[in-house]
């Protein structure tokens, strides 16, 4: 007898609520939830793959551990076991910063991703931390650090409100939205339509968004900072800026006019191919309009500038007055953010408080560039030691980073690895120990990061809908013990770990003013606190601290554990508001227009006006039914369009005797693959596209499907070298490179290094 069962889809961020169709303990189907009071019934390729996901026959259901050179299963004792042996020998030979650590992308897409982390990086110590952020998004974060003092403050599009909404290096039709979560993002773009609204694409490529637009322009790859930068002298010097209500919160204003005066349209238009009267008028009418949000994402992001392009697109809100208003771009208010501080001075922000030892990568909000994973694993210095051993957690930076095959190698030398993570994939082959957790049916969800940047102020928690498979362990759980394991306290209860963080959290909010429990006593309280797990606990906890929270009892109608249990599809806690100037924590208590890090950066951008153009450059591309590497093992999000192709103008194609379907050696600064041509107008010329996530042909992986059609590994291109400088985010966009027919190849397209 089948049942249905409520889940929040932990498949892209746009956060989609389901319902499964349950048979036993399998997964046969699932729709979208039309009561959820977020996404409303919408679904995605990918929500609809839920079972299938779910149920994927290669994922791991027990530890491994290397023995003699092999991967085996073992019981979880045994990897525990192993866990605090290898991981403690290194940290008392080598010390603390030996061991590094690598977070993935799908950290970001669980609850013990987001809660424990944090937790294990404080006790072991290390600043040897890397992140998918450095090749996706941490140049918002640091623009956003620089601006108003808050790494993880960053303004989304209101897009049910917005009369115009200019997309830079993002295409959310296929990409569900990123930065910027929201579900039916299709949905709500051809509703601005409906309304009047105008949409605007500025990509090199004819994606489904940018067909969508009343406007597309094609840019050149990685000049999007140039062009930016000309839209806002364009609004100063025809007299465009309105900053309105924003104008007590601004600090700034004058330095910034004085320092964008060398980027004209007319000085950028030759490098942007763009030509100064479109420029102009793209500034006029985000000026002319109602009201407008600017979006950029990671097209803008992952290019050589990526960090002055992220500070440019809310420059843009802000001298259109824009940033901070209905219809604009807002700050969101999730339900587990910490209890609002007064508006005031505070700390700031800062970059480079150490570097990377090999070369001397600044760190940004904590971590390293995820392209100097290999070179501070396999070179020596006379600074510090090198990492002698790694744990990842859902990460594949051997598909991910730049130059993988470097990285293949130096994961190889390593003293000890461990893993967790579902899958053996091209990088967990490396490890000593790999602790699979279970499917998302059987995990609880909360969207800890997502609803941070949610385009609508909402709360939803799902119990895991499966029960916890026999021998499976919570990836809580699973968590909580790599941290007892790695710090030194293996064999201590897992519960203590939360424990820890919920007598700190709350010893630490019965000091502060404005806390709700201000006075308090930290035990009575942590006595109220329900949920039948650890995580769960702590989620009340982060509920009733919150800005919408109880209060422990001071607010009756305030959110706790309890009352969003009683709302399966969730509690809508309204669109999203004026929040300035609480979000706020710069030293001087305003948004700082021209930071220094910001304007010691602007003589580089000059000098790219001088930069004469590649004749053939390398993008990305993203697929709706692909999310970076880890969806290629599902048929049913294989085939179709979604495949491993490059993408060549037809111009291209013809100069370089390129023929649709045939083989073609793509060669960079890190080497080079073989891959399909695929020719088609969807790329302006002198612009080629190949997709993220692929080469799954490397031996000793166990994700059978993926191998049938494994692709080549785009980042492999790439040599690592080439990184915004203030954000340390790779170049992944805008790269020279070759292309040229191969006359015969095997049957089975594979990388060529």
């Amino acid at each position: 007898m089948s049942r249905t069962a409520l889940r929040i889809c932990p498949l892209c961020e746009a956060t989609c609520g389901l319902t499964l169709t349950i048979e036993g303990t399998r997964v046969t189907g699932a729709r979208g939830d039309r009561e959820d009071v977020f996404s409303k019934g919408f679904i995605c390729p990918k929500g609809a793959s839920f079972g299938a996901v779910d149920g994927d026959p290669d994922r791991l259901r027990t530890p491994l551990v290397r023995k003699d050179g092999e991967l085996r299963e073992a019981t979880w004792e045994e990897a525990f076991d192993a866990v605090a042996a290898g991981v403690r020998t290194v940290v008392e030979r080598y010390g603390p910063h030996s061991v590094g650590v690598v977070l993935g992308n799908p950290n970001v897409h669980t609850m013990a991703g987001a809660l424990y982390p944090p937790v294990l990086l404080a006790g072991l110590g290390t600043r040897s931390v890397f992140t998918a952020s450095t090749v996706d998004q941490m140049p918002k974060h640091v623009s956003s650090g620089l601006l108003y003092g808050d790494a993880n403050a960053i303004p989304v599009p209101d897009l049910d409100h917005t009369h115009h909404l200019l997309l830079i290096g993002a295409n959310p039709l296929e990409s569900n939205g990123s930065l910027c979560t929201a579900a039916d993002f299709p949905g709500k773009l051809k509703a601005l339509k409906a309304r009047g609204g105008t949409l605007t694409v500025i990509d090199p490529r004819r994606t489904r968004t940018a067909k969508l637009a009343d406007r597309h322009i094609a840019i050149r790859p990685g000049t999007d900072a140039l062009l930016l930068a000309a839209m806002a002298y364009t609004l100063f010097e025809e007299d465009l800026v309105d900053t309105g209500e924003l104008t007590p919160h601004l600090q700034g204003l004058d330095e910034l006019r004085a320092a964008i005066q060398d980027f004209s349209p007319e000085a950028v238009a030759g490098t942007c191919d763009v030509d100064a009267p479109t420029i102009r008028t793209l500034a006029r009418e985000l000026a002319a309009a109602p009201t407008a949000a600017v979006y950029g994402r990671i097209g803008s992001c992952t290019v050589p500038h990526g960090t002055l392009a992220s500070w440019l697109v809310d420059v843009l809100d802000i001298l259109t007055g824009n940033l901070d208003r209905p219809g604009g771009a807002l700050f969101p208010q999730a339900a587990t953010d910490r209890t609002p501080r007064p508006a005031g001075p505070s700390h700031g922000f800062t970059l480079a408080r150490w570097h990377s030892r090999v070369s001397g990568h600044p760190e940004a909000k904590g971590e390293l560039p995820l392209s100097a994973l290999a070179e501070e694993i396999d070179t020596a210095t006379e600074e510090g030691v090198p990492i002698r051993a790694l744990i990842t957690s859902a990460a594949n930076p051997v598909l991910s980073a730049p130059d993988g095959d470097r990285l293949d190698k130096a994961l190889d030398s390593l003293d000890f690895m461990v893993s967790i993570d579902p899958y053996l994939n091209e990088t967990t082959r490396h490890a000593t120990v790999v602790l699979p957790p279970p499917p998302p049916s059987q995990s609880p969800h909360h969207d800890f990061a997502f609803n941070t940047l949610a385009v609508r102020n909402q709360v939803r928690y799902t119990r895991p809908a499966v029960p916890l498979e026999p021998g499976r362990l919570p990836e809580t759980e699973i968590f909580a013990r790599l941290i007892l394991a790695a710090t030194g306290m293996h064999g201590a209860d897992p519960s203590a770990v939360d424990e820890l963080v919920i007598g700190q959290t709350l010893g630490k909010a019965v000091k502060e003013p404005w806390s709700p429990v201000h006075g308090r006593d930290p035990k009575e309280l942590a006595a109220q606190l329900t949920g039948v797990t650890g995580p769960e606990r702590r989620l009340d906890m982060m509920l009733r601290l919150g800005p919408y929270g109880d209060g422990f009892g001071v607010r009756p109608d305030g959110l706790s554990l309890e009352r969003l249990l009683a709302h399966p599809h969730g509690i809508d806690l309204g669109p999203l508001r004026s929040r300035l100037p609480q979000p706020l924590k710069t030293r001087s208590g305003k948004v700082e227009l021209l930071p220094q890090p910001i304007a010691d950066d602007l003589p580089r951008l000059r000098a790219a006006l001088d930069r004469l153009p590649d004749e053939l450059v390398l993008v990305g591309r993203r697929h709706l039914r692909s999310n970076n590497s880890w969806m290629h093992n599902v048929p049913a999000l294989t085939g179709g369009t979604n495949r491993c192709t490059l993408h060549i103008h037809p111009e291209d194609a013809e100069r370089l005797g390129v023929r649709d379907g045939a083989a073609v050696r793509v060669k960079g600064a890190g080497g080079e693959v073989i891959a399909p041509a695929e020719v088609t107008d969807a790329v302006r010329p002198g612009v080629v596209s190949l997709p993220h996530g692929w080469g799954h042909d490397r031996p000793g992986t166990r994700m059978s499907h993926a191998a049938t059609d494994p692709g080549v590994n785009v980042n492999q291109l790439l040599d690592g070298s080439l990184l915004d400088p203030l954000s340390g985010n790779a170049v992944l966009n805008g790269v020279p490179i070759e292309v040229a027919a191969v006359a015969a190849v095997s049957e089975k397209l594979s990388p060529v290094t």
